[in-house]
């Protein structure tokens, strides 16, 4: 399975080592960043799904730092049909194409997801 992409952003150094420490392994993958310019960068470049922030911080735009989160791969999606598209490519992308796991966590029979896998045109 994928990592979820997790960006760190404290002033005090101390405390980011401590949130490396309690957040790293297998499952995740931590970027740190000391101010909020660079915590913007890797927003905008994908390379975070999650955020740690420190609220203490006086020159955080926490509302431009939430958009960033909302907005870098919010689709203008018109019907279901297409949420559920984007929703299905999503849990297939997290688990690296594996449709049993990718089933397993939707809550759906793997013949269900293969049917919509070819409905939608998501084979590789």
């Amino acid at each position: 399975m994928k990592p979820l992409l997790i960006l760190v952003l404290d002033g005090d150094p101390e405390r980011r080592r401590s949130w490396v420490a309690l957040l790293s392994g297998p499952d995740h993958q931590v970027t740190i960043a000391t101010d909020p310019n660079h915590a913007g960068e890797v927003i905008e470049t994908g390379r975070a799904e999650a955020l740690v922030l420190d609220l203490s911080l006086p020159s955080v735009d926490r509302s431009a730092l939430r958009q960033a989160m909302t907005n870098r791969d919010s689709e203008a999606l018109f019907s279901l049909e297409e949420a559920e598209r984007a929703h299905l490519a999503r849990v297939l992308r997290h688990t690296d194409g594996n449709k049993r796991r990718a089933a397993h966590l939707l809550g759906i029979a793997r013949s269900t997801l293969l049917n919509k896998v070819r409905k939608y045109g998501l084979e590789p």
